[in-house]
């Protein structure tokens, strides 16, 4: 996750990022500029068309359609970020629920080795989910001395959480952790599982396949038709005016395209790794 002053207008306005959107879209806009510079030499040129031709009544579709797109980028950022932000609420959680899961240890457990081992399964689990949502694959994972053995082929994070459940259980067993202590604990057991299937909803839900192919067919064909109509009135300077405006439109799509999936490993997705540090650091300071 791209690290950045809000505040700091001119840093935003004349450094290109390597995850801004102009980078990506400067074949495509070298595209459009030759088209547009066509059009305008084919209609003011070449067929030496009147300004009270036809064609250019072609942006009265242009104000009509443009309201209506307008809207449905608006709607497509929204529901990508929602889905990057519940994202980012669920590790909040998960966080939280790995602290208290420490705390109540660190207080009803009195056996060093106990809480030794706690101390680092319980961040492991945080390590686990954030490989598993990356698609990140490792033959095995090491923590500090607990070797986890981890079949790849099977769910991990369900395997990381039985084994905590089974060594509480077993404390449970041996007298270590009492009934009521067992239940005081449940919550945030239960809470891996939880946090882990909302993520698993998010990544693989994506937007609708039908609705993501519209918006970029619409796009399209909407900067396609907008030289008809601009020559007349902007000349060759339609060129600038059309790249910007596919600029501006391209790149909403672009984002929205990133962001709705925030588990990845790109630079605008959730920094669940750091998050997974953090996870660590905080439950060994605590236990």
């Amino acid at each position: 996750m791209v690290q950045y002053n809000p505040k700091d207008w001119i840093t935003f306005i004349f450094k290109f990022h390597k995850s801004d959107t102009f980078r990506q879209l400067i074949p495509l806009m070298v595209f459009i500029g030759m088209y547009s510079g066509i059009i305008c030499f084919l209609e003011m040129d070449y067929f030496k068309l009147e300004e009270s031709s036809h064609v250019k009544n072609i942006s009265i579709m242009h104000t009509t359609v443009g309201f209506v797109l307008s809207l449905l980028l608006a709607y497509r950022t929204n529901t990508a970020y929602d889905r990057w932000w519940e994202g980012r609420k669920i590790w909040g959680s998960l966080v939280n629920n790995s602290r208290n899961l420490a705390i109540k240890l660190s207080a009803i457990l009195k056996d060093e080795n106990s809480r030794n081992y706690f101390k680092k399964l319980i961040p492991a689990y945080a390590s686990i989910l954030q490989k598993h949502l990356s698609n990140d694959e490792t033959a095995q994972e090491l923590f500090e001395g607990l070797d986890l053995q981890i079949d790849h082929h099977k769910h991990r994070p369900n395997q990381v959480a039985k084994i905590i459940f089974t060594k509480i259980h077993d404390l449970h067993q041996s007298g270590k952790i009492s009934g009521d202590q067992l239940i005081i604990l449940n919550p945030e057991l239960v809470s891996f599982t939880d946090v882990c299937g909302a993520c698993e909803r998010i990544k693989n839900t994506p937007i609708p396949y039908s609705y993501s192919a519209f918006i970029k067919k619409f796009i399209f064909f909407y900067i396609m038709t907008l030289p008809f109509s601009f020559a007349f009135s902007l000349g060759y300077y339609v060129i600038p005016v059309v790249v910007f405006i596919f600029y501006v439109l391209a790149s909403l799509e672009l984002i929205a395209e990133e962001i709705e999936d925030p588990f990845g490993v790109d630079a605008n997705d959730l920094p669940t790794a750091k998050i997974a540090s953090n996870i660590k650091k905080h439950v060994e300071e605590i236990l």
